[in-house]
C-alpha cells in the first residue's frame, strides 16, 4: 500500500515553480503542433495531454506513428511500438495501416489491420488515444 502525498499547499507551503506532468509527444511533434480553438482547413490528429489539447497537423500523404525516432509522429508511451502505425491519405481517402505494432492499433474500440479513418473516429495506439479530426474547407 503506497502512502498519499501530502497536500503543500493545504499546509501554506507553494512550490517555487508550477509542476508540469510529463507529455506524450515528442518536442518536435510538440513545438509544430497547434492550439487553435478554430483550426484552419485540413486533416489533424488530436492528442488530449490533460489540461491541453494538441492538434497535430496530417501535412504529407504519410505520416508514421510510434515511439522510435525515425516516426513523423514520436509518441514518448511505453506501449507504443517503435514503429506502431501509418496514417496514409490515398485517392481523397485517409487510412491507417498498422505497423505489425505489438499493441495493436484500434479504431472506435476494433483493432485493425486498415481501416479508412471518418471525422471524429478514436485511434488508439497501444495505451495513446488520438481523434482524427477533418476541417472541411
Amino acid at each position: 500500500m503506497t502512502a498519499a502525498l501530502p497536500d503543500l499547499r493545504a499546509e501554506g507551503l507553494h512550490p517555487t515553480e508550477p509542476l508540469e506532468t510529463t507529455g506524450m509527444l515528442g518536442h518536435r511533434v510538440r513545438r509544430d503542433s497547434l492550439t487553435f480553438d478554430r483550426p484552419a482547413p485540413g486533416r489533424y490528429l488530436v492528442l488530449d495531454e490533460g489540461s491541453l489539447a494538441q492538434l497535430i497537423p496530417l501535412r504529407g500523404p504519410v505520416m508514421h506513428i510510434g515511439r522510435g525516432f525515425a516516426v513523423d509522429l514520436r509518441l514518448e508511451d511505453q506501449s507504443v511500438s517503435r514503429r506502431h502505425a501509418i496514417v496514409v491519405e490515398r485517392d481523397g481517402e485517409t487510412r491507417i495501416l498498422d505497423d505489425r505494432s505489438a499493441n495493436g492499433t484500434f479504431v472506435n474500440g476494433r483493432r485493425v489491420s486498415e481501416a479508412a479513418l471518418r471525422d471524429r473516429d478514436v485511434i488508439r495506439v497501444g495505451g495513446v488515444e488520438l481523434v482524427y479530426i477533418d476541417v472541411a474547407g
